[in-house]
């Protein structure tokens, strides 16, 4: 069976994101899976992945399964997850010191368990069993978490910049790297907003919004899926794997211990 636009894109996502996995690997074997900012990478390749070969599997089958179609979506919708807390890790990893202590400890903390409440409801939303007012509840507070969370990843931004000169020379322009990306990762949650509040269903099957159908990632236009959601992610992640294989984190308590960088000496 011949695929159809979201089949093509699907395959398309597939290709594409073989070669960033590969990237992001090679990030997590330099840094250790210990940082989550380059393990959430891999694990959003990875729900890319296999989200298209769900989709793609989907628009291959006679009879249509519906299950593939969910699931493949599914993902989808969960994806803005990890891509939200690989950036909250990497801010994480430039509040690092040249004595190995990360600033705001408890605030990364929280603000992580923010985006995986926002996940765990998005999840419960698309698969629960519960009632469709229940259902379309979940997934519109999740959203909004997410939402909120956008917003919080703007201020710890900002306060980077404040503390700026504080920071280590690669840390400072990993900083200048997600700064970058945040206004390509406020088109994609604006699309998750739109998207979910666009029906009370998931699939957009019933009570849809017309002024907001389009936007719908079921049913809505696959032009403004592709620009709103898979370029901009793609450019993120391009952005973060660049990123990591080409700045030397590492390199930065080097330079300290040769007082070639010394940022934390003493000013006066």
């Amino acid at each position: 069976m011949a695929l159809d636009a979201q089949g093509i894109i699907s395959a398309v996502t597939i290709a594409i994101y073989v070669p960033i996995l590969l990237l992001a690997l090679r990030i997590v074997f330099r840094y250790g899976i210990r940082e989550r900012g380059w393990l959430l990478l891999v694990i959003f390749s990875l729900i890319r992945i296999v989200g298209g070969v769900l989709l793609v599997a989907a628009e291959s089958i006679t009879p249509a399964v519906l299950g593939l179609y969910i699931g493949g979506y599914a993902l989808e919708a969960s994806g803005l997850s990890p891509l939200m807390l690989s950036t909250l890790g990497l801010l994480e990893i430039i509040t690092e010191g040249a004595d190995g202590e990360r600033k705001f400890p408890y605030l990364f903390k929280i603000l992580h368990l923010v985006g995986i409440a926002a996940l765990v409801l998005m999840i419960l939303g698309i698969t629960s069993s519960n009632s469709g007012s229940t259902a379309e509840t979940e997934r519109r507070v999740g959203v909004l978490l997410f939402a909120g969370l956008y917003i919080a990843l703007i201020a710890v931004t900002a306060l980077q910049w404040g503390i700026r000169y504080q920071l280590m020379k690669f840390r400072k322009q990993l900083l200048i790297v997600v700064s970058t990306a945040l206004p390509f990762l406020a088109v994609r949650t604006l699309y998750s907003i739109l998207s979910t509040f666009s029906s009370s269903s998931f699939t957009g099957s019933s009570d849809s919004n017309s002024a907001l159908a389009k936007f719908n990632m079921f049913t809505g236009s696959w032009q403004i899926y592709v620009v709103m959601e898979v370029v901009m992610e793609y450019i993120i992640v391009l952005m973060y794997t660049l990123a990591g294989n080409k700045l030397h984190l590492d390199q930065d308590y080097k330079l300290q211990e040769t007082d070639e960088y010394p940022l934390y000496r003493p000013q006066y």
